[in-house]
């Protein structure tokens, strides 16, 4: 069976583009496959679940 997916808003806080993806929820954490942003910020997020 496969993990639900959700939604998930990456806020980066150096530029603060905003990027809004579709993860799966594994082992408590959500994976995106996110990695950096356009402004090649690759740690400084602010990183929120959209509750359904």
């Amino acid at each position: 069976m496969s993990a639900p997916r959700v939604k998930v808003t990456i806020r980066c806080n150096r530029c603060g583009e905003k990027f809004v993806l579709r993860g799966r929820r594994e082992r408590g954490r959500v994976d995106t496959g996110f990695k950096m942003c356009l402004c090649s910020n690759a740690e400084d997020f602010d990183i929120e679940e959209e509750r359904a």
